[in-house]
């Protein structure tokens, strides 16, 4: 009887031990970011630690989100998610490890990048893109110097066309956040998206999550 329940629980670590190797994805605690061409004032405003995201093919990118990123009273936007977050305010950096592609499916070269939020107008151009309206919005660091320089909708997407040099903004999709076990948390959903969730700090000291599609591009 002992050898059998022993087999049995051998029998379910392998399981277990091969789920894991086949799901492939994990996330680990990293330093500072010190990339010597982003300027100190984005460094200064991020947390002393980030995020790196892997999957099976190994590192996919690195994350560093803002420490006090400006808030407001959450306010009810038509299929808006973080409406609490200061329209245009600086959210964070992320680091891209190799060539991906963004939310609309337009190429990301390796490089390190602000990410912006942003909530897109009503109208034909964004019709279809996500279910959501608010985005990040990425730009080179090298060209978004002041985190806490405001934009208007306009600007802000003509300054993060330069991350891919076409007439389009270049979006990552935050979604709603499932609560996981514990923050942060990588998780990959049924569209094969991988998503990072983390806990964000405002300026008002409050604590909230965010989840970002850091790989996944909109269903065609």
């Amino acid at each position: 009887m002992l050898i059998r329940r022993c087999s049995a629980f051998f029998i379910l670590l392998l399981v277990i031990s091969s789920s894991i190797r086949a799901d492939g994805n994990k996330v680990e605690s990293i330093d500072a970011f010190a990339d010597p061409a982003a300027p100190d004032s984005i460094k200064g405003v991020l947390e002393p630690k980030g995020y790196r995201v892997s999957t099976k093919d190994g590192p996919l990118c690195d994350v560093w989100l803002r420490n006090g990123v400006p808030s407001q009273p959450k306010s009810d936007v038509s299929a808006a998610l973080y409406t609490e977050i200061v329209d245009s305010a600086l959210v964070g950096v992320i680091v891209i490890s190799k060539q991906t592609k963004d939310y609309r499916g337009q190429q990301l070269k390796p490089g390190a990048y602000t990410m912006r939020y942003a909530i897109h107008p009503i109208d034909g151009n964004h019709m279809g893109i996500s279910p959501n309206r608010d985005f990040l919005l990425l730009t080179p660091v090298s060209v978004d110097a002041d985190p806490n320089a405001r934009f208007t909708f306009v600007e802000l997407t003509k300054m993060s066309t330069k991350t891919n040099g076409t007439n389009h903004a270049a979006p990552l999709s935050i979604v709603s956040p499932e609560t996981p076990k514990e923050y942060p948390a990588v998780a990959e959903d049924d569209g094969g998206h991988i998503i990072l969730t983390a806990k964000l700090k405002t300026q008002s000291g409050a604590s909230m999550p965010i989840a970002i599609i850091v790989k996944g591009t909109a269903e065609q």
